[in-house]
């Protein structure tokens, strides 16, 4: 299964116009799209379902989307247990934080901060964030990620930029 990982987009409507070209077409050939939070609109988020399925959590700035996605989301995709949350608080102790509060989930996607991280974290957990592909903020580019899973792994995986 290939999935493509993105957060803080920060789209209101013309998705296709604002996202860099690479990633639209990652999006055109993934199995799945999980959006880590701040979407912004309903229309953004229909946007990118016409691109890919797609699996989105509630971010700071999605005052529009409340009641139309998690704020937290637990699943699993090809048996890899898998949870996402928008923000995952400060980076000291994060590790110990996603592992209280998703202890079954062997992946952890998160957003909010725009800074791209794809590290080990407690117990076994990988901890992803895409990093943002359209506000690269204190980054020298913007970004997005992918996952390879089968079988119950996370074959592969990486952090792009755009």
């Amino acid at each position: 299964m290939r999935v493509i990982v993105i957060a803080d987009t920060h789209l209101r409507d013309g998705v296709a116009g604002r996202l860099p070209p690479p990633l639209l077409r990652a999006l055109e050939g993934a199995d799945l799209a999980l959006h880590a939070g701040d979407v912004v609109t309903a229309t953004a988020l229909e946007e990118l379902r016409a691109l890919a399925p797609t699996r989105a959590v509630l971010g700071n700035n999605d005052h529009e989307l409340h009641g139309l996605v998690p704020e937290r989301l637990q699943l699993e995709l090809s048996g890899l247990p898998v949870a996402m949350i928008h923000d995952s608080g400060q980076r000291a102790g994060r590790e110990a934080r996603l592992h209280r509060l998703f202890p079954a989930a062997a992946l952890v996607v998160f957003g909010h901060s725009h800074v791209p991280l794809d590290a080990a974290g407690l117990g076994g957990q990988r901890l992803f964030n895409p990093g943002s592909p359209t506000q690269r903020r204190s980054q020298p580019r913007c970004s997005y990620g992918w996952l390879e899973i089968a079988d119950g792994a996370l074959r592969a995986h990486g952090i792009v930029e755009v």
